[in-house]
């Protein structure tokens, strides 16, 4: 998932999980799948000639040098290295709590965030209403709103389809030119 708004590009390595299943939903392979399929389609849907990937960390400060977790050590670093030594652009890990400062975020064309709430909220104080969900990694484009189902906001007629309309024009031009 990419959700796309307010000059951002944040996707998630993990979506809908408690936190306390997070950590051990990040292993080397799913993050390499999941920057292999982020670096593709930033290349090929987003048009990103050479896409550049600021990966976070999961703890704070990004482990602290294991002093906060080693989930940095262990996982994160080693698969970002790999990916980078065969020539993606990809660097971090980054801590959470100013990767999202103008001035490292000049430096990249997405963000790979950790978990749901780690950039989510930067993205959606950015863009609410009119950002965009993106799947990634499917042969079709599939955008959506940047927000669940709104069920507290259903039959009361206040209605914002600003989100909507994003994402129709975001389907739109990143669909494939015939």
């Amino acid at each position: 998932m990419l959700l796309v708004g307010g000059g951002l590009r944040v996707a998630l390595a993990t979506t809908h999980l408690p936190l306390s299943e997070v950590s051990d939903a990040i292993t080397s392979l799913m993050l390499e799948e999941t920057l292999r399929i982020l670096e593709r389609d930033l290349r090929d849907r987003f048009r990103v000639a050479t896409p550049r990937i600021l990966v976070s960390g999961l703890n704070p400060h990004a482990g602290e040098s294991g002093y906060l977790g080693r989930e940095e050590i262990d996982v994160i670093a080693p698969v970002v290295e790999r990916l980078a030594k065969e020539g993606l652009r990809v660097s971090g890990p980054y801590p959470a709590d100013t990767l999202f400062t103008p001035r490292v975020l000049e430096s990249g064309d997405a963000v790979l965030a950790m978990y749901h709430d780690q950039g989510l909220p930067v993205l959606k104080h950015a863009a609410f209403g009119e950002a965009v969900n993106v799947t990634l990694g499917l042969p079709i484009v599939r955008t959506s709103v940047d927000h669940g189902t709104a069920l507290d906001r259903a039959g009361v007629g206040e209605v914002d389809r600003g989100s909507l309309l994003a994402a129709i024009a975001l389907a739109f031009e990143l669909a494939p030119r015939r």
